[in-house]
């Protein structure tokens, strides 16, 4: 039984799983001081405010809807997809397209479906008919 145990944690794809999410947990914390201590003050600079839970607020027969405090999560959501674009995403693609330039590596065209292919004939062939 304990070696089967041992079998199981010593698998490639347990401990990558473990190490992604160790490295996953610090880079949230790098991307949430981006957002929470960059971002959103400037964006508090801007409007005023460093988040819009008070906006669109009302009362509803006693209950409190507030549309503000959706916004302010999606502005929250745009705001974190943006910095790892900008800041992850954009950098490691030019390194990997540098790379590709110094070793000489160059993309492989993917073949079109043929399936693709023939309906566009047949769409250009009806095209051309009218």
């Amino acid at each position: 039984m304990l070696q089967g145990f041992k079998e199981f944690i010593m698998k490639g794809n347990v401990i990558d799983l473990a190490v992604a999410v160790v490295i996953g947990t610090a880079f949230a914390a790098v991307v949430n001081a981006l957002v929470n201590n960059v971002l959103m003050p400037f964006i508090a600079g801007l409007v005023g405010s460093p988040n819009f839970d008070s906006f669109a607020a009302w009362d509803f027969n006693g209950n409190l809807v507030q549309f503000g405090v959706l916004l302010t999560a999606i502005v929250n959501f745009l705001l974190v997809a943006a910095a790892i674009y900008f800041v992850v995403v954009v950098p490691m693609n030019h390194m990997i397209e540098r790379r590709n330039r110094r070793l000489g590596i160059t993309p492989v065209a993917e073949e079109a479906d043929p399936q693709v292919v023939l309906l566009t004939e047949i769409r250009d062939s009806l095209r051309s008919r009218q």
